[in-house]
């Protein structure tokens, strides 16, 4: 009973991906598929937010990617497609959105976190080297010297 549960368990896994939807678009040239290509690598996931149109599976993005075929095949021009989707959808669904007061601290802010940190560590590293070694330090020092001392006479 085992092995047959194992068998169609593993007949299941095998077969799942035959299920998955897979959208085919004909295109009237290869210029116009490379179009699609290019818009829907170029475009965010609005619910995956860390995926192009073209690696997600979210709903969204199957309308929004059946929007650009729509477009495309109607004689939209990229900058027409790209103008519509951030129209809709703002500045956030273009993965490389472009300098402005609205997203400037998404080109700034990453810069500004780094300035930072580089410069809370160098005023850590420049305070230890001021601080003198404590008491606690120099105790523990000679503690160590004489440990050693120690095992060097037991082993001659």
């Amino acid at each position: 009973m085992r092995r047959v549960l194992t068998g169609l368990l593993a007949l299941w896994l095998a077969l799942t991906p035959a299920f998955a939807a897979i959208e085919a678009h004909d295109f009237q040239t290869p210029e116009q598929e490379q179009r699609y290509q290019h818009l829907i690598e170029e475009l965010r996931c609005l619910v995956c937010q860390n995926q192009n149109l073209a690696d997600s599976n979210a709903d969204l993005a199957k309308d929004l990617r059946e929007q650009v075929y729509t477009m495309i095949r109607q004689g939209a021009t990229d900058q027409e497609i790209v103008d519509y989707m951030v129209n809709r959808y703002g500045d956030f669904v273009l993965y490389r959105p472009p300098f402005k007061k609205s997203t400037a601290a998404l080109w700034i802010g990453p810069f500004v976190i780094l300035a930072i940190g580089v410069l809370v560590v160098a005023l850590y590293v420049r305070r230890r080297r001021r601080e003198p070694a404590s008491a606690g330090d120099e105790a523990e020092l000679a503690r160590a010297r004489e440990l050693l001392n120690d095992d060097e006479t037991k082993s001659s």
